[in-house]
């Protein structure tokens, strides 16, 4: 995979580069497109932050992230006015879609099947605006162990049958640090086909991982069949960036940015 098929998320980086950085960054190592988080997005502004990217000749595979909607313990207007927003920041940056960490377990509670049903009526909610700017909305499943804190969405599965409910304008994000155990993924991946996937994430599993947020391993540091999964997504028409999304607390946080951004492009390369 040469650098323009990649996309920087620039929770990659953000211990070291604030957005403008990276942006720079992006083009000058031949990145195809980069993938901001809203608070950095916000802290440059979206509508500078939409013309660097524009100047840099960088594509925006994706916006993270909307979601959240049971932060508040129910699914309040304050919520639904945040994810418009974000919607509406997705537009200005020609982001290819939103990208949605729908949130777990309410505060104070333990009724899993009730927050997904929250979720599910927020996503409709926030799908029915994002139709009107014709931003789409792509669901990340997580992996289990986020379901009480960061999303009780956490397979493939899970994601497509809320997509065949809510129908047209969502689909999915396929991270493989959040899918690749899974037995059903492939099976998954051809359910989803090319119009419901909508963004594709690399990193890999460490073993041990030594912190469940925070230390995610570079392509080929860990025990995920990568190149397997870009086959089984492109094997289905996907043919948008390759998104790399490391959090590495100890590791890659700590390296200089630009050492990083030409270990992704060799082990883009040679390994996924």
């Amino acid at each position: 995979m040469t650098p323009e098929r990649l996309s920087l998320n620039t929770a990659t980086t953000r211990a070291q580069w604030k957005l403008d950085q990276a942006i720079e960054g992006c083009a000058r190592h031949g990145f195809g497109g980069i993938a901001p988080w809203r608070d950095q997005l916000q802290a440059l502004g979206p509508e500078k932050a939409a013309r660097q990217i524009r100047e840099a000749g960088l594509a925006v595979s994706g916006l993270c992230r909307g979601g959240w909607f049971t932060a508040e313990g129910a699914l309040t207007q304050n919520v639904l006015d945040d994810n418009r927003r974000a919607v509406d920041e997705a537009v200005t940056i020609g982001a290819e879609c939103l990208v949605m960490v729908v949130g777990g377990l309410a505060p104070g509670s333990r009724d899993l099947e009730s927050a997904r049903a929250m979720i599910e009526e927020g996503l409709a909610k926030t799908l029915d605006y994002a139709r009107t700017v014709d931003m789409k909305i792509a669901i990340e499943p997580l992996h289990p162990m986020y379901a009480a804190d960061r999303a009780a969405v956490n397979t493939m599965r899970q994601a497509l049958d809320i997509c065949d409910r809510l129908g047209d304008g969502i689909g999915v994000a396929a991270d493989v640090y959040h899918i690749w155990w899974d037995p059903e993924v492939r099976d998954q991946i051809a359910r989803a086909g090319k119009k419901r996937l909508m963004a594709f994430h690399l990193c890999d599993w460490l073993v041990p991982t030594t912190d469940m947020l925070n230390d995610r391993g570079m392509m080929g540091d860990g025990v995920i069949d990568i190149a397997g999964l870009r086959g089984a997504v492109e094997a289905e028409g996907f043919s948008g960036l390759n998104e790399v999304e490391i959090f590495s607390q100890e590791n890659w946080w700590k390296r200089d940015p630009d050492e990083v951004m030409r270990v992704i492009i060799e082990r883009a390369g040679s390994v996924c």
